[in-house]
């Protein structure tokens, strides 16, 4: 019973939260895709393919801070001052405004606020079987595990191979991270990790 009464209220505030966000922050939202669009031309948003609850893929929305063709010439991963990423994109990344899209990933119910952050295909079929655990849990737009790595690019960038380090270290941390976190999460839990992410920024 404990385990249905939070997640109906995990999902009650959730999807408020998500309507007010999309609405208060519509103006900055024009504001940024302006921006983007100005500074090169391309597309505004960028929908990564992920791995969600129960392992199903779903597309999620940010804005691009990348070249058009980011895909094409380099890895998942972004390393340091990655030479992909846009003059607007580097301004948008620092204050993680680029993560404000999947307040809509929110809304329709395929992410919460706080969850693991969901990773790509070619990541999770990496996964061990106890790893795996981590995809009954909803993924979310921030955990204590983006916290922890909030400046994961500029650990990476210290790395000689930045996606053996990730795959091997940094990874495996993160999905430690937050199946030790949904042991005991609460609502108010979730609450304070929101709080957390927002002092940081």
């Amino acid at each position: 019973m404990r385990t249905w009464t939070r997640r109906l209220l995990k999902r009650t505030f959730d999807a408020t939260a998500a309507a007010i966000g999309v609405a208060a922050l519509a103006p900055a939202g024009l504001a940024v895709a302006a921006a983007i669009k100005l500074d090169d031309g391309g597309p505004i948003f960028y929908r990564q393919e992920r791995v969600g609850r129960d392992g199903k893929r779903f597309r999620m929305w940010k804005f691009r801070t990348m070249s058009v063709d980011a895909d094409q010439r380099g890895p998942a991963l972004t390393v340091g001052s990655d030479r992909r990423i846009t003059r607007i994109g580097a301004t948008l990344r620092r204050f993680k405004l680029d993560e404000l899209p999947q307040l809509i990933n929110v809304l329709v119910g395929e992410m919460a606020l706080v969850g693991p952050r969901p990773e790509v295909p070619r990541y999770v079929s990496l996964y061990d079987p106890e790893q795996r655990q981590v995809l009954a849990l909803t993924p979310g737009i921030t955990d204590r595990a983006s916290i922890k790595y909030r400046n994961e690019s500029e650990l990476l960038s210290s790395s000689e191979d930045p996606e053996m380090f990730y795959v091997r270290a940094v990874m495996p941390d993160k999905i430690r991270i937050n199946l030790d976190y949904e042991r005991t999460a609460t609502f108010w839990s979730d609450v304070r990790v929101i709080l957390a992410t927002l002092i940081r920024i």
